[in-house]
């Protein structure tokens, strides 16, 4: 039973610093608001491999970008990258040419902006998580630390 406590621990990273457990959530947050959608869950086991990264803090980084954040993040990415480029005016989708040239000529123009804004709002976010996740570590480790001290049994003197 020990062993399959400490190969849990080994998977969960539960002994590594904030530092890292932190790094590796903002890498998530990057990844989650990226613009290679379809990728990010490549991207994140990938990063646990080559770094060793927890893949749980990786997880919980790029699943902000879900179901229900989707449409929200999809509208902001797009945002940001027409206003750094200066758009004002939007072209409209035309739904009677839905062939796969008509497709690529009418979603071509959205490419850069989404492009640009999707790594704009990942540095952002990214740089965001780290110290916020890395707080709230830090707090929750030490209110542990004195939680499981206040339990400890009183020394028996026996010396």
């Amino acid at each position: 039973m020990a062993d399959v406590r400490s190969l849990f621990r080994q998977i969960l990273h539960l002994d590594e610093t904030p530092h890292r457990t932190a790094l590796a959530f903002a890498v998530g947050v990057f990844i989650g608001f990226s613009p290679a959608y379809g990728l990010h869950m490549i991207m994140v086991g990938l990063c646990a491999w080559l770094f060793g990264w927890n893949v749980v803090a990786l997880l919980a980084g790029a699943f902000l970008n879900n179901p229900w954040t989707l449409i929200p993040i999809l509208g902001a990415t797009y945002w940001t990258g027409a206003t750094l480029l200066g758009m004002r005016e939007f072209p409209t989708f035309d739904w009677s040419d839905l062939s796969f040239t008509g497709l690529y000529h009418q979603v071509a123009p959205h490419a850069w902006p989404f492009v640009l804004g999707g790594m704009v709002l990942s540095i952002a976010g990214s740089l965001l998580a780290y110290p916020i996740a890395y707080v709230l570590l830090t707090r929750y480790r030490r209110a542990r630390a004195v939680e499981r001290a206040t339990h400890l049994p009183p020394p028996s003197g026996l010396g």
